[in-house]
């Protein structure tokens, strides 16, 4: 299946991480104290999260006195039945507003530009919008000129501004030309920047209230993009901007260049924010949306090429 390929390959390092460790752990030894600390351990490396690891660690430990289970090796079933159990779909997109207004933010790096640019590409295709990207990121030299080769490439317009320009300003100009040319969805491609500056951070909120006044209900979602390579670090700059900017939803980058994808579990158990879509390499088709079982298989199990 086409589908569980494209994770599976994506998830590649992170899977052969967590099966060969957590092998060794789960093999035919009898179950002792020293299983569950190397189990939990395991799960803390991959970027699980210390209190999902827990969680996962006690559920098992409650599995294996109900059901007088001795042997490690019959453990492993229970295990993925319990990573699954932590993630949620995410929930139905809906496109609302005169256009729909998402808005991208997170750390410089982390991917926003080329996922904006990802991102029109897939709604056009798979929900048949009109996209239009706006250039928000006026202070970094090559942001504009690199969203705007990702629109020429992809046919998607892009509105910008000066270097230097108010990008709230960009926002407010890219939804009165979608409003006008019959454009249904704003893509803002924001200035990546730390989420430990206070100014910046003000920044961003005041680009969320220009979009307010702009479109009512706008920005009608907002994604934090986090690189994958970052691991727990990336889960500071979550409740960061979960608090500054309305933070709605999360779109996770680089997991093919990462072991670290279990981060997926945390975000999801400590932030309580939907995970919407992966990136599993770098071509447009590798922007992939998420899917809880395919994630969970394509970690824990393997399979042959063919299937």
């Amino acid at each position: 299946m086409a589908f569980f390929r494209s994770f599976t390959e994506g998830l590649n390092r992170t899977r052969q991480n967590m099966l060969g460790k957590i092998a060794n752990v789960l093999g035919v030894t009898q179950i002792d104290e020293d299983t569950w600390d190397d189990l939990e351990a395991v799960l803390i490396q991959a970027d699980v999260g210390v209190d999902s690891a827990g969680e996962i660690i006690q559920r098992l430990q409650n599995y294996t006195e109900e059901n007088g289970i001795t042997r490690t090796s019959d453990l492993q079933k229970q295990l993925f039945i319990e990573l699954r159990s932590l993630l949620e779909a995410p929930p139905p997109l809906t496109f609302p507003g005169n256009p729909c207004v998402l808005m991208m933010v997170g750390v410089n790096g982390s991917g926003k530009t080329t996922t904006s640019a990802k991102l029109a590409q897939h709604f056009r295709q798979q929900y048949g919008l009109s996209p239009i990207l706006a250039a928000c990121d006026t202070f970094r030299a090559a942001a504009v000129e690199q969203l705007q080769v990702w629109g020429g490439r992809l046919g998607v317009e892009v509105i910008s501004s000066v270097h230097g320009a108010d990008p709230g300003a960009v926002l407010h100009d890219a939804i009165s030309a979608a409003r006008s040319r019959g454009n249904n969805l704003v893509i803002a491609d924001t200035a990546g920047r730390l989420h430990t500056k206070y100014n910046l951070m003000e920044e961003l909120k005041k680009v969320h209230r220009v979009a307010g006044r702009a479109e009512a209900g706008a920005p009608h979602h907002v994604w934090l993009v986090l690189d994958a390579v970052t691991g727990q670090n990336a889960m500071h700059q979550a409740r960061a901007f979960k608090e500054a900017a309305h933070v709605t939803g999360v779109v996770i980058t680089k997991l093919d260049s990462s072991a670290r994808g279990g981060m997926v579990f945390a975000i999801r158990q400590e932030l309580g924010l939907p995970v919407y879509y992966l990136g599993l390499g770098e071509k447009v088709e590798d922007l992939r949306p998420f899917n809880p079982d395919a994630f969970v298989e394509a970690l824990v199990k393997s399979r042959e090429p063919n299937e």
